[in-house]
């Protein structure tokens, strides 16, 4: 089974512009990103961006990138487009991994390539134990809620994604931005409009449960701070920078 990891990054996030450029340890979030996704040895990797200074940062440290159309309203929809611009005839998944993930654990992203491998899903993600009660009612971090509590061996669909709860039952968890797509269910995805939840939410994953298409979850070892504001990276800032004496 052959894998590819596809990176959609742009400049012009609208909480965090021009975040995907921002530099860590003299490196910039989306080149973290990628060379976490190389180290995973999993598949070729790509970034797909419709912003040219992208494609120079990702080159100039080492990656590929190419560029899309800046039309796209999700980052799904930007990795189809790049997908198609590659010979995908023996690829058989697709992991979309957010290009402001560069914290994410190797071995998770590991972890869910051998779950969907194993399992022959259609969609995959991940997501990890929320140890910090605040997060339940913080909106800039996803829950998901799964059909059964969470092991590190099994693999669960999930019921439903959310920004906000004041619910904290042991089967809701803090998704991370990460998802594999079977080759064909990437394809029907993306043949669907935006629905009514992903548009009222903000989340394309509703796109996928407001169609019938089934998301199964996988338990990250470690939680992994998406950057969506000026505060998450200054946090995954100190903690990247961090060297015990």
């Amino acid at each position: 089974m052959k894998t590819i990891i596809i990176i959609p990054s742009r400049l012009s996030a609208t909480r965090l512009p021009g975040k995907p450029l921002l530099k860590v340890n003299g490196l910039s979030i989306i080149s973290h990103v990628f060379k976490k996704a190389e180290s995973a040895n999993i598949g070729e990797v790509v970034v797909a961006t419709e912003d040219q200074e992208i494609v120079d940062d990702v080159k100039k440290n080492g990656g590929q990138a190419i560029m899309t159309k800046n039309s796209h309203k999700t980052g799904t929809d930007r990795i189809y487009e790049a997908f198609l611009k590659f010979d995908n005839s023996k690829i058989d998944f697709v992991m979309n991994l957010q290009g402001d993930e560069p914290l994410i654990n190797i071995n998770d992203i590991k972890n869910l390539n051998n779950q969907m491998i194993k399992n022959n899903c259609k969609l995959g993600t991940l997501a990890s134990k929320i140890l910090d009660k605040k997060l339940y009612e913080d909106e800039s971090v996803v829950k998901v809620m799964t059909e059964e509590s969470l092991t590190k061996t099994n693999f669960p669909e999930a019921v439903d994604f959310f920004r906000k709860t004041f619910d904290q039952n042991k089967k809701i968890y803090q998704h991370l931005g990460i998802y594999c797509y079977q080759k064909e269910t990437l394809k029907e995805f993306v043949s669907y409009k935006q629905s009514y939840n992903e548009i009222k939410y903000k989340l394309e994953q509703c796109r996928a449960l407001d169609n019938n298409i089934d998301i199964n979850v996988a338990l990250a070892k470690t939680s992994s701070i998406g950057v969506d504001t000026e505060e998450d990276f200054l946090a995954i800032k100190k903690i990247m920078e961090y060297k015990p004496k």
